[in-house]
Formats: structure tokens, C-alpha cells, sequence
């Protein structure tokens, strides 16, 4: 299916986007997903890395934040680390590239709060935020978070495994105006299924199964240390 497909129900200057961004035609999961999130569908999706999901709810994210000035944020993305908030960002911006009222800020933790406080008070329809910084920026005042219709939890299952559940959940109650909460996430663990219980109202489910031209390109090893050897190998690793 070409995104031109779309055309329907996505405004002309977001597939303009995909196109200068050289998308043609879509992935599994953004087939599965686009309808779905642009009808406001509660999901949760299962897909491995690389298949496409930052475009797979980012152009739901941005029909809906069209049109709206720049103040209080219409959307939310959680994401686990900076560098994946940043990438998201940075994905964002390329597919509202002909949108030039849509103003995205990118929070995460690292980084000074000045600089990020002066971002968020001059308005944004999009917010992509590390739970732990979005929390300090809220406990701050600096961000209203309750206008949000749309929250997309990203990379859901890590994010949760690295202790956000707190935080999340925290952000989650405060968000009194959602209408729908995506999930996007690699496995589907306890903690996902948790979040979906309490948060979520007959979520569509979507499964994207691993293939050859979808695994990502990402070599991984380690290294069988003594106990006592651990911190010593981590400082030669990082060096």
C-alpha cells in the first residue's frame, strides 16, 4: 500500500513529507496501524525494531495536531531513552517539514531544564519526553501534560523494564483529556499487559512477526565476567 493511499484521511502536506523523505510504500505495521490510531483506537502493537513505528504513529499524531496553534501539548510520546526521544523528535519534525505552525520539543534527562523550560513555554502541539524528565517538568509546572489527546508509549516493554512504571503510570493519570493510548513494543510482557488493563478501553491488538528484510542490522555480544571483575571490564569498556 503507497501512502498516496492515504490521501483520504492525512492531509496533502504530510504525505508530501513521506515522499521527501523517500517512503513510498508502507510497512506491515504502518498498514495495521495508521487506520486504526487515525480513528483514536486504544492499540497495543506488537513489532520488532526498525519496522517503521515512529511513521506509524506519528502521522496519526500530526492529522490530529494540525490546525492547532502552538501551546499546550495535543500528543505525548514516551520514549525509554534520549537517544530513541531524540530520533523520534527528529522523525517528527521530517514529517511535519510542511507544517510550519506544528512545533515539536523534545525533553529528556542529561540535558539542562533551562533550555528545555524556555521550549515548552513557548508552546508545542508535540511533546516527546524520557518519563523522568517529563516528570520534573511537570512537578515544575512547566508542562500541562492534561491536554492531551493522544499519549504513544514507545519501545512500551524497555521502558517499563528499566523502572518507568511508576512514572508512567503518574503521567498516565494526569492525562484527563486522552482519548487514545498507543503502545508500541517488541515483546509483550507483564508490565505491558498491566498498563493496557488499567489504561486502556478494547485495545486493538496488531502483530508484526520478524522477517529477513526487518530485523534490524545491530550486532550485539558479551562478555562472561567474574563477579568481582565487573566493575574493572566496564571502566576498560568505556574507555
Amino acid at each position: 500500500m503507497n501512502f498516496t493511499e492515504l490521501s483520504s484521511s492525512v492531509r496533502p502536506e504530510i504525505i508530501r513529507a513521506t515522499q521527501a523523505m523517500g517512503y513510498t510504500e508502507m510497512t506491515e505495521i504502518q498498514q495495521k496501524a495508521i487506520p486504526l490510531m487515525l480513528v483514536g483506537h486504544d492499540m497495543i502493537a506488537k513489532a520488532p525494531t526498525g519496522t517503521g513505528k515512529t511513521v506509524a504513529f506519528g502521522i496519526p499524531i500530526l492529522q490530529k495536531a494540525a490546525g492547532f496553534p502552538a501551546g499546550a501539548p495535543k500528543a505525548v510520546v514516551l520514549s525509554p531513552t534520549r537517544e530513541l526521544a531524540q530520533q523520534i523528535a527528529q522523525d517528527l519534525t521530517n514529517l511535519a517539514q510542511f507544517l510550519p505552525e506544528i512545533r515539536v520539543v523534545c525533553v529528556y534527562g542529561g540535558a539542562g531544564l533551562e533550555k528545555q523550560q524556555k521550549q515548552l513555554k513557548a508552546g508545542c502541539q508535540i511533546v516527546v519526553a524520557t518519563p523522568g524528565r517529563l516528570m520534573d517538568h511537570m512537578k515544575r509546572r512547566t508542562v500541562r501534560v492534561e491536554t492531551a489527546k493522544t499519549v504513544v508509549l514507545d519501545e512500551a516493554d524497555r521502558m517499563l523494564d528499566m523502572g518507568f512504571i511508576h512514572d508512567v503510570t503518574r503521567i498516565l493519570d494526569k492525562l484527563k483529556s486522552r482519548r487514545n493510548l498507543g503502545m508500541f513494543s517488541a515483546t509483550i510482557s507483564r508490565e505491558v499487559m498491566d498498563i493496557s488493563w488499567m489504561y486502556q478501553r478494547d485495545p486493538e491488538e496488531i502483530t508484526v512477526q520478524a522477517k529477513e528484510e526487518n530485523k534490524p542490522d545491530i550486532a550485539q555480544y558479551r562478555i562472561d565476567v567474574g563477579q568481582n571483575d565487573k566493575a574493572h571490564v566496564m571502566a576498560q569498556i568505556i574507555r
